[in-house]
């Protein structure tokens, strides 16, 4: 068969191997099907193409404007799958494991594309945080505001996922405005070359967003600075290396990393195998175990089950095993594939023999493989190992060594602090997953457990339909842990962007923090536009446009017409002797909402125009009781404007009400959907 090269992407040309040349083998087969080396690179050429064409360019365009580029690349590379998923198969992983690196990445980038746009400003500088008020007058204010980091993002990926390792990290990277060099593990690059090949192909990326580094990466880490972020994914011992690097502690380069993990399963002390909590409990470690061969950085490696389920768990588990078949990936009935390459199947035998010194070995006979197809003897297979665990507390290794295949051990606990105590062996996990139906359980877990561990998945009965997985990290919340797991975090929504981000304090007077931020702050100038705001079309209204209304008196049957229309005649408004023994009233008074219906009359164009619908109302603040007999007078303010569709647009809007004496009664954000044209 013809050898793939593999070639690396550097300043926009692509490069073939050179030099030291690293040969890939099928992981099905054994057959050499690659080469890829990267001694043609020259890495400051990488970084200064990134930092001179990529960021640039990727900072002229708004989060919105990234966000919408997002959308536009994960549809065009999910119309694109298939070829993806027949590549992988040489990975030695099943379609089902294809599916959870290609269609998870795909849909990381989607995830981020619709957060970048509801979570995140139609602007340049996103705003962290509310707004501190640091002067008696309100004239000298704070705000931390994010911008995007003028360097470029290593991003150094694991074997066993080379399709959702690179989107994963890639999508809030290219949100944040930051460009990329990608390195992915040599021993799976060409499923993620052939991914960045379509990514080039689309031209939906601006020149020099993304690189590719087919082989090592030379002196790439000598030449970054404080600008730059290294992010890794990998074992801890390769994070210890990179981060001693000289030049990245030297610059206060970003380093974040997600390492190996010895996650736990606890069984829940009110579960038993009458209950569906307990086959629920099976099923989790099951996947765990065989999906990717146990090849995920969230698999399940420590079972900890009451004293009194062990030998439940241990039935149930291996009548499980026992009925995976292991074998060519393509052939019909497989469930479980091999794991990644020969050197990864005998690092898994090492440390499984490591393990089996202070454990006993209850399935798994690796010398009687059955493998479900033909031509598969110098593949890397192997079946999942099973082990029992006596005495954790004495035991060392088990809560030490990872074996990164479909390797798991059970131990048994007392109560809930032992549990929890086994649990924390682990020295800082990405995981820990407790198969309860009980909240207090669950509480104690929390309180015991979170500090070491960067997500806790919490399932039961009526949870199990809709849940996730044990194993499955979401770009909504952090993936990441401490301790032995990295002490960094990936993904997390918003989160994940700012890791790519200069968080910066900004002092200045409202004037200044408006313009800085393209959001009106409070105390800044108002504008008087031409017309009636409402008669304004989306791109008319300029940020800090602002309409003061005339002013209303407040009668008392004006109350009581709203009392007795909206059946609410709480006592502040109808009894007076009542009102006025409460401390927060001076005697009735008139309803909040009341005032609402109010300062809608007092700003509201009544006539057709841009303005489609109201959306929704934030932050509703009364600070002042208005009495009988009061005045109350609004004052309008374009706060934000917020593309939403090729028609219409979001504007917020600052209310603000005050009574005859210039005092601030309420205050709130009124968000309408405008058009862009008149209709």
């Amino acid at each position: 068969m013809t050898l793939m090269q593999l070639e690396s992407f550097a300043a926009g040309q692509w490069v073939a191997p050179s030099g030291k040349v690293r040969k890939i083998y099928s992981a099905v087969t054994g057959e050499e099907i690659a080469e890829a080396g990267s001694d043609k690179l020259d890495f400051q050429q990488m970084i200064d193409f990134a930092k001179q064409k990529g960021g640039p360019a990727l900072r002229k365009m708004t989060f919105h404007d990234r966000a919408r580029m997002l959308k536009a690349l994960a549809t065009y590379l999910n119309e694109r799958r298939d070829p993806l998923y027949e590549l992988s198969y040489k990975t030695g992983g099943t379609l089902a494991d294809h599916k959870i690196d290609i269609d998870g990445g795909i849909g990381t980038v989607f995830v981020y594309a619709s957060k970048g746009r509801r979570e995140m400003p139609d602007a340049h500088i996103y705003p962290d945080g509310d707004l501190e008020i640091l002067s008696r007058n309100g004239t000298f204010l704070g705000q931390h505001y994010c911008t995007p980091l003028l360097g470029v993002a290593v991003h150094i990926n694991a074997f066993n996922f080379p399709v959702w390792g690179m989107l994963e990290k890639l999508a809030p990277t290219l949100l944040a405005g930051v460009p990329a060099i990608v390195k992915p593990a040599t021993s799976t690059s060409y499923v993620t070359e052939a991914c960045v090949k379509m990514i080039v192909e689309s031209g939906i990326l601006p020149e020099g967003a993304i690189q590719l580094v087919m082989g090592g990466t030379g002196d790439l880490l000598d030449r970054l600075d404080c600008q730059d972020v290294v992010s890794f994914t990998g074992s801890a011992a390769t994070a210890s290396y990179l981060k001693s690097n000289k030049n990245i502690q030297k610059n206060g380069v970003r380093f974040i990393a997600e390492q190996d993990s010895l996650n736990a399963s606890v069984l829940g002390p009110d579960v038993t195998p009458e209950t569906p909590e307990f086959d629920l409990f099976v099923k989790e470690v099951l996947r765990e175990m065989t999906a990717k061969a146990g090849q995920k950085c969230t698999a399940i490696r420590r079972m900890i089950v009451p004293d009194a389920q062990v030998q439940n768990v241990i039935d149930a588990l291996s009548a499980k095993l026992a009925k995976n078949v292991i074998g060519d990936p393509t052939a019909e009935g497989t469930r479980m594939g091999a794991l990644a390459s020969l050197d990864q199947k005998k690092d898994v035998l090492e440390k499984a023999a490591e393990i089996g010194t202070e454990c006993d070995l209850v399935f798994g006979d690796q010398d009687n493989l059955q493998l479900n197809g033909e031509g598969l003897e110098n593949g890397a297979f192997v079946a999942p190992m099973l082990f029992h665990c006596k005495d954790p507390d004495k035991a060392t290794i088990v809560h030490s060594t990872e074996a990164f295949g479909p390797v798991a051990t059970v131990m048994g606990y007392r109560d809930l602090g032992h549990a929890i105590e086994l649990m924390n062996k682990g020295g800082g996990s990405l995981v820990a997953s407790v198969i309860t139906h009980d909240a207090d359980v669950a509480r104690e877990m929390t309180m015991g457990a979170a500090a070491w561990h960067g997500r806790l998945y919490f399932n039961n009965r009526d949870s199990m339909k809709e849940s996730t997985g044990h194993g499955s990290p979401l770009p909504h919340m952090v993936h990441g842990g401490p301790g032995r797991a990295g002490g960094g975090e990936e993904l997390g929504g918003v989160r994940g962007v700012t890791h790519y981000m200069q968080r910066t304090a900004v002092q200045g007077s409202p004037d200044l923090l408006t313009g800085i931020g393209g959001t009106y702050v409070k105390g800044a100038r108002f504008k008087e536009g031409p017309a009636h705001p409402f008669t304004r079309t989306f791109h008319e209204l300029e940020i800090g446009e602002t309409i003061q209304t005339k002013s209303r008196t407040v009668t008392l049957e004006d109350i009581e017409h709203f009392a007795h229309f909206t059946g609410d005649t709480f006592y502040a408004h109808m009894d007076e002797e009542a009102a006025e023994a409460n401390p927060f009233f001076p005697g009735r008074v008139a309803h909040g909402y009341l005032l609402l219906s109010f300062a809608a009359g007092l700003f509201v164009q009544p006539d057709p125009g841009p303005v489609l619908a109201n959306t929704g109302l934030n932050s509703l603040s009364f600070q002042k009781p208005v009495s009988p007999g009061d005045e109350v007078r609004v004052t309008l303010t374009v706060k934000r404007k917020t593309k939403r569709t090729d028609e219409y647009g979001e504007v917020r809007w600052h209310v603000n009400m005050f009574n005859q004496d210039d005092e601030q009664v309420a205050e709130y954000e009124l968000l309408t959907m405008v058009a862009f044209e008149r209709t």
